[in-house]
């Protein structure tokens, strides 16, 4: 099994930033692929970022520039830089990895349990 636990959210004003993490723990082989989503109040979760373990990214039109995602060395943890950030920003964020279980040599993909990011004056 595999765990995966965010830190990071919170409150802050427009224009401010913050910067998630999320590590990944557990029977891993490799993590081929972590991501961030985010789902606001009445609303379908959608993609922010993600980033495959070549280093290869990718970002939601709506935080491109803004947004960076990166992740450490081992490639276990994800991080997601958030800058200049907007009241529109305000969602409930979601750490997502494709790993593949060192136990069973399948993939599998899982999910945090969420971190909540509010902006607002």
């Amino acid at each position: 099994q595999v765990q995966l636990v965010e830190s990071g959210g919170g409150l802050v004003q427009p224009g401010g930033s913050l910067r998630l993490s999320c590590a990944a723990s557990g029977s891993i082989w490799t993590v081929n692929k972590m991501g961030w989503y985010r789902q606001a109040p009445g609303k379908q979760r959608e993609l922010v970022a993600t980033i495959t373990r070549t280093g290869s990214t990718h970002y939601a039109d709506s935080v491109q520039g803004r947004f960076t995602i990166s992740t450490n060395n081992a490639k276990t943890t994800v991080y997601l830089q958030m800058n200049s950030l907007k009241s529109e920003d305000t969602a409930v964020y979601y750490c997502n990895a494709d790993v593949l279980d060192s136990r069973t040599y399948s993939s599998n993909n899982y999910w945090g349990q969420g971190t909540h990011v509010t902006v607002s004056s």
